[in-house]
């Protein structure tokens, strides 16, 4: 009997630990099973990643196991291999890329065998009412509705954002009831898929991506290339159906929370089977949950944000990215991975189909698509009966502007509202306005512990810094020259609400940013009362920009959009004309045509002017020509090493040693150490050294084999160090 294991732990130690395996267990020890040992002086859980008959350190070096707290492995081999593949491309320790991979639950020693799952459904009252009955409580009626299709599980209450007073006031009238049954997997989805609705009726160019899709057998990574509106989700379901036929699984990912509510409705309403969510807004027990009927194979779909990558499947059919380039994908914290990249190596190990859609896709994806590493297909028409939008330019220079706004919009906006539409505006500034000025002495005001300017929060009556969370009560009087002539600089989404309301009192104006949705449920409202008709003009962020249909909206303005075609990260051009496409879709979606108007001081750009003129397919490539003549990601491969220190001089010599251990020729380039952009955050100076390579082979050699030197260095002790691994943001 092997007596020795290898336990990778939750630890950022490149390194994995070996323990004795004790005598008296009740079934043989596995690879991929969770054990607690001691560490230290604390216990930790660990994975199992390797058992052996022997060890180089003396027996009386090393402790024994404490607990083996599962009966068989919980990762498929597909799955245990992408963790250590992916601990190994993004250099970080195989504990911590193993425990990346396992629900929080898990990591803290839950059981990973199935219990029991509560439900609510209707009772024998609540079957024979009608929803007219509930005409005066919308709340309760939709509940009903949704129990009329069918139980909810109490995940997909708290995900659909449900009202627990109507809940309530339900379970009082003795209508609906909370029950719980034993976790036995049902299964029944594979003898007999139900359809909740009948498919619409595909166009040429969406039948044929269907086709080719379903064609496609083992692995295939496929861009599915789609104008705003062309209809990637009726792809996406005609797909799913093919695949669910066959008693295959589903993972979709999706970018945001915020879009999750509307996935799983639209999944929903076609089909007649489980779908198990998991995103950060639920509990610890709901993601476990969802993770066991997903490893069971009771869900059919799951559907989640980044963290679901690692989902088990115990019929994997096909996963699809939805939204591809969007940057959240990226994780920021901690292990840096990209759930894009992982999902493409999962399907590879799983010999399953990959589809990446998106109406703006990234460089890194149209490169691989043109190289023909992944298939390619193209949605170029809108579906059903929407029109192209209407494009046009505002030159605001030597133009009066109120809070923003050019008089040539205000008049557009006067035009759409009257003939009875909704209008979107769209500003990615939040707050009142991005800087407080002094009108006596000029100064800014500042973030003490940041690089950068407080924005003014005027509802809340507080400066903040959007960097670093540092927040104060608005001053009375300047910082420099003690003056009260106070005054907001530049313009937020909060100022632009309230010169609205103003200007048009008759039309109600909703603004949609991450002050006013950070309540649970708020945006889901929000965005329910626009589909409604109540709001006719919104003003938002970048979360207005993402995938949301609104048939009504008809015009869609864009404020300040200079800001975003200078920026010291190279990728803002590729960011400005995703930001563009995505929020300009949102026009003219319905029978209505669409029109979108930027304002701008640069109306004779060169990137503008291609972007409009060409759209952005042929505005991408010409950015991929640009990138691969200035060697630059995805022609060369990057990594970002970053140290912060409350010295800078610590994080200038640690970064200066590192980059002396590198190697630097024609195919291998170092630049720094140099401040970051935003030289300083939370009061701790930020440098970083890039480094770039023609061969990620080569990268992936040389940083391997150097690591262990670099953590040797003693000047890494008096900074915090990390690497990312093709960074997404050099900010």
């Amino acid at each position: 009997m092997p007596q020795f294991a290898e336990v990778a732990l939750p630890v950022p130690m490149r390194q994995n630990f070996t323990y004795q395996i004790p005598t008296n267990l009740a079934w043989p020890l596995e690879v991929g099973m969770r054990v607690r040992v001691p560490f230290g002086r604390q216990q930790l859980i660990g994975l199992v990643v390797n058992i052996s008959d022997e060890c180089a350190l003396p027996p009386q070096q090393l402790k024994a196991i404490n607990e083996v707290l599962d009966s068989s492995p919980l990762l498929s081999e597909p799955l245990y291999k992408l963790t250590l593949w992916a601990a190994r491309y993004y250099l970080c320790s195989q504990g911590q890329m193993l425990t990346q991979a396992l629900p929080v639950a898990l990591r803290k020693g839950a059981s990973a065998a199935p219990e029991f799952i509560s439900y609510y459904a209707l009772t024998d009252k609540g079957a024979a009412a009608t929803l007219a009955s509930l005409k005066r409580s919308p709340a309760q009626q939709k509940i009903l509705q949704q129990l009329q299709q069918g139980e909810l599980t109490t995940e997909e209450v708290q995900v659909l954002e449900l009202s627990k007073t109507a809940i309530k006031a339900l379970k009082d009238k003795d209508w609906i009831g909370l029950y719980e049954r034993p976790l036995v997997a049902d299964r029944h989805w594979r003898e007999q898929l139900e359809l909740g609705e009948q498919p619409l009726k595909l166009n040429k160019q969406q039948a044929v991506a269907v086709a080719a899709l379903t064609a496609q057998t083992g692995y295939q990574c496929t861009l599915l290339e789609g104008i705003t509106g062309s209809g990637k989700t009726e792809v996406y379901l005609s797909l799913l159906e093919t695949v669910l036929k066959q008693g295959k699984q589903a993972l979709i990912l999706v970018p945001e929370i915020g879009l999750t509510p509307q996935t799983i409705n639209r999944f929903k309403r076609r089909f007649k089977v489980t779908i198990a969510v998991i995103h950060s807004g639920l509990t610890d027990k709901q993601r476990l949950d969802a993770w066991r009927q997903a490893r069971c194979g009771e869900a059919a779909i799951i559907i989640g944000t980044r963290s679901a990558l690692f989902t088990p499947m115990m019929w994997p059919g096909v996963i699809i990215l939805d939204e591809e380039h969007d940057a959240s994908f990226k994780q920021q914290e901690g292990v840096g991975y990209h759930a894009r990249d992982l999902a493409v190596m999962r399907g590879h190990l799983e010999d399953i189909p990959v589809v990446l859609g998106s109406a703006t896709p990234s460089l890194e994806t149209l490169h691989n698509a043109l190289n023909g590493r992944y298939a390619h297909m193209q949605l170029g028409e809108r579906a059903g009966g929407a029109l192209k939008v209407r494009q046009g330019i505002i030159d605001i220079r030597n133009l009066p502007l109120r809070a923003g706004m050019s008089q040539p919009l205000l008049n557009e906006m006067r035009l759409h509202l009257q003939a009875g539409n909704q209008v979107l505006l769209f500003l990615n500034r939040r707050g009142f306005a991005p800087a407080l000025i002094c009108h006596e002495c000029g100064y800014l005001h500042e973030c003490d512990r940041c690089d950068a300017f407080f924005t003014v929060h005027q509802a809340l009556g507080e400066i903040r810094c959007h960097h670093c969370g540092n927040q104060y009560a608005i001053p009375r009087q300047c910082h420099h020259c003690g003056s009260t002539m106070l005054q907001g600089q530049g313009i937020g989404t909060e100022q632009l609400e309230a010169m609205l309301t103003k200007e048009f009192p008759d039309y109600p104006v909703v603004r949609i940013d991450r002050d006013t949705t950070s309540r649970k449920g708020s945006l889901e409202k929000q965005l329910a009362a626009i589909h409604r008709g109540e709001y006719k003009i919104l003003v938002g962020t970048q979360m207005l920009a993402k995938g949301h249909h609104f048939p009504d909206v008809t015009l869609v303005g864009l404020l300040d959009v200079d800001g975003a075609l200078f920026s010291a990260d190279f990728r803002a051009p590729e960011r400005f004309g995703q930001l563009y496409t995505q929020v300009a879709g949102r026009a003219g979606r319905a029978s209505k045509p669409g029109t979108v108007l930027l304002q701008t001081h640069q109306s004779d750009n060169p990137l503008l002017k291609d972007l409009l003129h060409r759209g952005y397919g042929e505005f991408a490539r010409s950015q991929l020509a640009e990138r691969q003549q200035a060697l630059l990601p995805p022609a060369w491969h990057m990594i970002l090493i970053k140290a912060e220190a409350h010295q800078a001089s610590d994080a200038d010599t640690f970064l200066a040693e590192f980059a002396a251990l590198l190697p630097q020729d024609n195919a291998f380039e170092v630049i720094g150490p140099m401040p970051a952009p935003l030289d300083r955050k939370a009061g701790k100076f930020r440098r970083q050294l890039l480094v770039q390579a023609a061969d990620r082979k080569r990268l992936q050699q040389v940083f391997e084999q150097l690591l262990p030197q670099a953590e040797a260095l003693t000047s890494g002790k008096r900074c915090r160090w990390s690497l990312d691994r093709d960074p997404q943001d050099l900010l």
